[in-house]
């Protein structure tokens, strides 16, 4: 028998095949050869490659397998994606970016029932994966699309400003004097809106050189339903929009790059000192004699995400002069065009559970506190 043949039956029997024992039969007949084991990880390949041409891309792959499946299956998937770039075209920067950042731990020996077991369910996984939203992808890295308009590429700077922000940003985080957190966090605002507003005014002077991308940035359980209102709040503040794909655990942000990477930043700044406000609170209410559970959780992170989407739509409010308005205005509305030509359909969603008066009063009490900094008014 062939050892395509073994692989043919054993995909027939686990991954179309609804019976409870299809999986333990595809799993005993590649156990049973070695010999297709070549062929069973060449496969794979092929399903990785399928997923890419479904939009999806590396990260969004890892991160719907850990929630879907186990830490061995996130490791396989891993190696079969980094196996297939190998044979994939030139894609860009945060594609490749996502590539470095994949588990490099090989998954864990075990029998060969074991594995093939494994593999039948990551790979019945992938198989399944519904099609995305086409995303725009940047060049790859270290060229731009030239400005002379004979679509040749120059070579792109690093941005240095964006490395600068992320390190101001996790040292407020860790920081255990509030003072010089409000510092590092008001140093980092003010980097970022510099770099915002100087990139649109690049942009307003060759405007055929860079257009609003989408960005898949995940949003993970627990609350994930708070954590993605909280994205959307600081997409808003700074001129992104957000859509929330609550089945598949992430949200599509759309703006320009440059807005997008200080998205991230801030987005993840903020769910640390959430976490850690939260941590405390509980704490404090537990030495009080009262006892702490989900809805308390769930409504301190809904007033804490209320409070400081407030806050950070009060500072962006405040912070543009009347002649960049234009500029940013264009910008907001090709950002807006690129949304609804992603997603046409969308529809609006409440927080759940937010009933828990104690957790809502520390939830503001916490984002009052929160290192957003305030923006410095725009020259």
């Amino acid at each position: 028998m062939s050892t395509s043949s073994t692989v043919d039956r054993a995909f027939r029997a686990a991954l179309y095949d609804p019976a409870e024992t299809a999986l333990d039969t595809g799993a005993s007949l590649l156990a049973a050869d070695p010999a297709a084991d070549v062929e069973l990880a060449r496969r794979g390949q092929e399903f990785v490659a399928t997923a890419w041409r479904r939009n999806w891309q590396p990260a969004d792959v890892v991160r719907i397998v850990r929630r879907e499946l186990d830490e061995r299956c996130v490791r396989l998937v891993a190696a079969l994606i980094r196996d297939q770039a190998s044979q994939d075209r030139a894609r860009g920067p945060r594609w490749q970016a996502q590539l470095d950042g994949l588990p490099a731990e090989p998954a864990p020996r075990t029998d060969r029932f074991s594995h093939a077991t494994a593999v039948l369910e990551l790979y019945r996984l992938l198989l399944r994966l519904p099609a995305l939203e086409a995303l725009d992808e940047p060049p790859p890295a270290g060229t731009v699309p030239s400005r002379g308009g004979a679509g040749g590429t120059a070579a792109a700077p690093e941005s240095r400003m964006l490395t600068r922000i992320r390190a101001l940003l996790a040292k407020a985080e860790a920081t255990a004097y509030p003072e010089e957190a409000e510092a590092l966090s008001a140093k980092a605002q003010e980097l970022m809106a510099r770099h915002s507003v100087d990139e649109a005014l690049l942009a307003a002077g060759a405007p055929a050189v860079e257009a609003p991308v989408g960005w898949r940035i995940g949003v993970e359980a627990p609350y994930e339903q708070t954590k993605a209102v909280l994205l959307d709040a600081v997409a808003t503040a700074n001129h992104c929009r957000a859509v929330w794909n609550e089945a598949l655990g992430f949200s599509t942000v759309v703006g320009f790059a440059s807005d997008l990477e200080a998205v991230e930043l801030l987005h993840t700044s903020l769910l640390v000192q959430a976490t850690t406000a939260m941590t405390k609170a509980e704490a404090a209410q537990r030495a009080g004699g009262r006892k702490r559970t989900k809805t308390f959780r769930q409504s301190f992170l809904a007033a804490y995400v209320h409070r400081v989407g407030a806050r950070l739509t009060e500072a962006a409010g405040t912070q543009v002069t009347d002649d960049l308005l234009p500029v940013l205005a264009s910008r907001e509305a090709a950002v807006t065009e690129r949304l609804d030509d992603l997603f046409p359909e969308t529809t609006t969603t409440r927080l759940r559970g937010v009933d828990d008066a104690a957790g809502w009063e520390e939830g503001v009490r916490a984002a009052d506190d929160a290192r957003v900094g305030s923006r410095p008014r725009l020259p």
